[in-house]
């Protein structure tokens, strides 16, 4: 069934080729069709379309779809293009001739728009839950391992003195801009296309503020052309905000490998989350971590996809849209599951005690010493010609008591004032 079928049959081929693997993915967004098309109805029985009867039954029968696809019990068969036409088929065949007017006033177009809307609106919420959970895990770990010195270092070279609370709350902080783009990303989604139909609106008396109530959104794209325009404006606008929120987690994941390799090792991990190698008995590996790495390099790739199969596209519906579905939902659930494992996994860090005296850490205090002659009334230049020529001479002692008091650094974190700044 296609709710384009005008009596006759298409090319096979053609069909496979242009219905590709939509019923895979339209599960995801099977719910939020039942939700647009039960708000859908109530607006079709303000305006007369519909009787008061016809719309108790068609609600009974969303509702009934609601309760299967809660349960995992809604299937998409191969008989059926996509998952807008499996829900008319089952309300048509459950409930007759009413089935047939659920799609008045109303396009694909803009009925896959607003099940997608509804999806990105809810599932960019549960994104920012689940970086909430991270953020404070990572609060939390600074505040437990304030006191551990952690070398710092630039260009991969020892450099000066950090904290294993500087490095957890550093993270924790760059997980707050990406929230402040989230919620943008919240704000352009959060606006009902439903209304605007193939794109330039309906000749019936609809009521689009009635289903923006109905569905919970802030606003309505109110022209109607503009809301054809947002679709692929959304996708690209997510991409990057999921983009940015991957970059702080692959940039995180790089260190957690790199800190727990043999040659710094400053962290590790209980056996049971790291795994072996066929061949080398002694291996640790931090697998968990690769994969998010690697999961998180892949969808920051997503914008440049979804900028380059909208870029050039005029006015109207293209079905190129209908390629942006995929990997846009694939991204949701991925980052959903990354940020659920690496919460779970860096909780459970282990954090080793480093010998700041061994050898190789000897000038991790240079700045320190330079700031100690400058305290003392040298100028900074001839502070920093003297110790580096000690450093020259091998002469150098660091001075291991140095505090940093200032708002921010290894003493002074200032992680109330993180958490404060998190957004409400």
């Amino acid at each position: 069934m296609k709710l384009w079928d005008k009596g006759f049959s298409i090319d096979k081929q053609i069909e496979n080729f242009t219905v590709g693997n939509d019923r895979e993915i339209d599960i995801h967004i099977a719910k939020y069709d039942v939700q647009a098309s039960l708000a859908h109805a109530i607006m079709l029985e303000s305006i007369g379309i519909i009787t008061a009867n016809e719309l108790a039954d068609l609600k009974k029968g969303l509702q009934e779809l609601a309760t299967d696809i809660e349960n995992g019990d809604f299937v998409i068969e191969p008989s059926f293009e996509d998952v807008h036409s499996k829900i008319e088929w089952e309300l048509t065949n459950k409930l007759g001739e009413v089935g047939k007017k659920i799609h008045t006033a109303r396009s694909r177009n803009d009925q896959v728009l607003v099940a997608l809307q509804l999806y990105y609106k809810e599932n960019l919420a549960i994104v920012n839950d689940k970086v909430k959970i991270l953020f404070d895990t990572l609060l939390n770990l600074a505040e437990t391992h304030k006191d551990s010195l952690l070398p710092g270092y630039t260009h991969l070279q020892v450099a000066m003195p950090s904290s294993f609370g500087l490095w957890f709350s550093a993270y924790a902080e760059l997980l707050i801009d990406d929230v402040y783009v989230l919620n943008a990303v919240s704000k352009v989604v959060d606006q009902n296309p439903l209304g605007s139909a193939a794109g330039y609106g309906s000749s019936f008396p609809i009521d689009r503020e009635l289903t923006t109530k109905e569905l919970d959104f802030t606003t309505l794209k109110y022209n109607v052309v503009a809301a054809q325009l947002s679709r692929g404006k959304s996708e690209r606008s997510i991409a990057a905000a999921l983009g940015g929120l991957c970059n702080t987690m692959a940039r995180f994941a790089m260190d957690v490998c790199l800190y727990m390799s043999q040659n710094f090792g400053f962290i590790s991990f209980p056996d049971e989350l790291t795994t072996g190698s066929s061949i080398m008995p002694h291996k640790k590996n931090p697998d968990v971590f690769e994969l998010i790495r690697g999961k998180c390099n892949k969808i920051q790739a997503l914008h440049s996809e979804m900028l380059l199969i909208t870029n050039n596209l005029p006015t109207g519906y293209h079905r190129d849209f209908q390629l942006l579905k995929e990997n846009i939902i694939a991204a949701f659930e991925d980052v959903k599951d990354i940020l659920d494992i690496f919460n779970y996994s860096i909780q459970q860090v282990i954090v080793k005690d480093i010998d700041l005296n061994d050898e190789k850490y000897q000038y991790l205090f240079t700045v320190d010493s330079i700031n100690n002659l400058v305290v003392e009334g040298m100028s900074f230049r001839e502070a920093y010609q003297q110790i580096g020529e000690q450093v020259q001479a091998g002469t150098y002692k660091p001075d291991l008591g140095k505090q940093h008091s200032h708002l921010g650094s290894i003493h002074n974190l200032g992680l109330d004032k993180i958490a404060e700044k998190y957004p409400k």
